[in-house]
């Protein structure tokens, strides 16, 4: 059988490299691993190693400016629909996403199918290397305890991408779609690999690691969180909801989504907005998760970082001439007296826009550089008002349309000080509105669960990818709608397809060469 690819060898230091194309993983019947996991603080040192991965670049062999980790895959989800507009080609990076140009990058192992693959298997391959020493790991009950529930949460969490990555949502396509290749034990030369089962099989997995981390990260039995960067018993209860909801579970999504919430964490203000918060601070008490970036941390001199495909101030960024924008149907639907209205320019006039730099019609400043000079910045991966928001989407679903609408109106306080939901029909329904392209109708909310959705769409724009919630949700979307602000149009595929394959990423030839239990005809997804 093949080596199996796309692992990597998480040092003792916090630094990792993940530039090779055969990478290997770090076996516990190698030299040092054996010596690595006996220990706990030697261990942690590795889960530490795997956060940093987070954002690090390199995951594919080339193209490294536009893959750097997990938020560069957000990044590309949210660039597949219809709410982020990316105004210019500029150097390509990114706007290939954008056009639906990359699913043909299969064969190579530079671009987005190989480089994510790449990317959540590495951090799977590492994970189970940790929780194969859970028996002799030698330490504080409460640390193996902390150590060992990030370890199940980050698996879930690699699952859980990959499946929505790599195939349809499991809420309308089904849970007997082809999943991915399923790894549980640690990885050597000597692993033979794997078919790609079911979906069912895949969230069967996901559901029992992130209940096994919340039983190993429970305050009580664990070490407390060290670091924002580490997942804790609050913030794991957050990324379950995200994949309760994905299931339609909803009961269970609000039960999650409430207790991420108990951790201590609260909403941004009004005064924190329109203060000009930008979105590079984890140190922020809306932060569950995310990532400090320090000045010596920044990839590729901050052309690998989010920030340098979205914030246009600096024109030594690509920003600076691939400008990211609102659609303008979205900043419509955003009231004049809310604060969050300043996160993007409004329509220019034609002789203040420039062909560089800020001045661009529905331009972004959301997202900004903390540190313009060294590219640094941090990234906040969930916060307090995601959870919110999936609480209102529980209630809803579940007929509780009272409880919905205080959740909902609490969020919004803080945003617009005159809103008004009550003329809203109480109705779980979305409705669809073809003609004019997003969900919402062109007037506005008709229905509460609209509502709720208009208001994740704009409060989490850029934050999490649409284009998952597009595919759960069975909507399709359009980006030619009247007076569309979007400089490509994808005529060449059907989004309004409520399963459209061109959302389900392919599958790299590479694991083909390398996984002789898959066969590049019958296993690779359709176009």
């Amino acid at each position: 059988m093949k080596k199996l690819k796309y692992i990597i060898l998480v040092c003792l230091a916090i630094a990792i490299s993940a530039c090779e194309d055969n990478l290997d993983t770090f076996p516990t019947d190698q030299a040092g691993g054996a010596e690595l996991f006996s220990d706990v603080d030697k261990a942690m040192s590795t889960i530490n190693g795997l956060y940093r991965a987070m954002y690090v670049t390199e995951w594919g062999t080339g193209w490294e400016h536009e893959q750097f980790g997990h938020i560069s895959i957000v990044h590309s989800g949210n660039l597949m629909a219809e709410d982020m507009v990316q105004a210019e080609m500029g150097s390509g990076w990114f706007y290939y996403d954008y056009m639906y140009q990359v699913k043909s990058d299969f064969t190579n192992t530079q671009g987005r199918p190989y480089s994510s693959w790449n990317f959540y298997y590495t951090l799977i391959t590492n994970v189970n290397s940790i929780l194969a020493s859970k028996d002799e790991l030698q330490g504080a009950p409460s640390k193996i305890n902390s150590l060992m529930g990030q370890a199940f949460a980050l698996r879930a969490f690699s699952y859980f991408y990959l499946a929505r990555f790599y195939q349809q949502s499991i809420a309308v396509g089904g849970g007997d779609l082809p999943g991915v290749p399923i790894y549980t034990e640690p990885t050597t030369i000597e692993t033979k690999g794997v078919g790609r089962g079911t979906l069912n099989d895949v969230y069967k997995l996901i559901n029992a690691d992130i209940d096994s981390a919340l039983v190993r990260l429970d305050p009580d039995k664990a070490q407390e969180r060290v670091h924002i960067s580490n997942l804790d018993y609050y913030s794991a209860n957050g990324l379950k909801a995200r994949i309760m909801l994905e299931q339609e579970r909803w009961q269970e999504a609000y039960d999650a989504a409430t207790e991420a919430l108990k951790g201590g964490s609260s909403m941004l203000a009004a005064g924190d907005i329109s203060g000009g918060f930008a979105f590079n601070d984890a140190s922020k008490n809306c932060v569950l998760w995310g990532f400090e970036v320090l000045d010596d941390q920044v990839a590729g001199a901050g052309r690998a970082m989010l920030f340098g495909h979205m914030d246009s101030r600096s024109s030594d960024y690509y920003a600076s001439r691939a400008r990211v924008c609102v659609s303008n149907w979205l900043y419509e639907q955003v009231d004049e007296t809310d604060v969050r209205k300043n996160w993007w320019y409004g329509p220019l006039a034609e002789e203040d826009e420039q062909a560089t730099g800020t001045e661009k019609s529905y331009n972004q400043f959301k997202f900004q550089f903390a540190n313009v000079a060294t590219g640094a910045g941090d990234y906040i991966f969930m916060r307090h008002e995601e959870m919110m928001l999936m609480q209102a989407e529980a209630k809803c679903m579940l007929d509780q349309y009272a409880e919905a609408r205080t959740i909902l109106e609490k969020l919004m306080k803080e945003r617009q000080e005159d809103y008004d939901i009550s003329a809203l029909t109480d109705s779980k329904a979305l409705t669809i509105n073809s003609d004019n392209g997003p969900t919402t109708p062109e007037s506005g909310s008709i229905t509460l669960m609209d509502e709720i959705m208009l208001q994740r769409r704009i409060e989490l724009w850029g934050e999490i990818s649409r284009i998952y919630d597009i595919k759960r949700l069975g909507t399709g979307f359009t980006r030619n709608f009247d007076g569309s602000n979007h400089s490509e149009l994808i005529p060449y595929i059907n989004p309004l397809d409520p399963l459209c394959p061109d959302w389900v990423m392919s599958i790299p030839q590479a694991e083909f060469d390398g996984n002789d239990a898959l066969d590049a005809t019958a296993d690779q997804n359709p176009w």
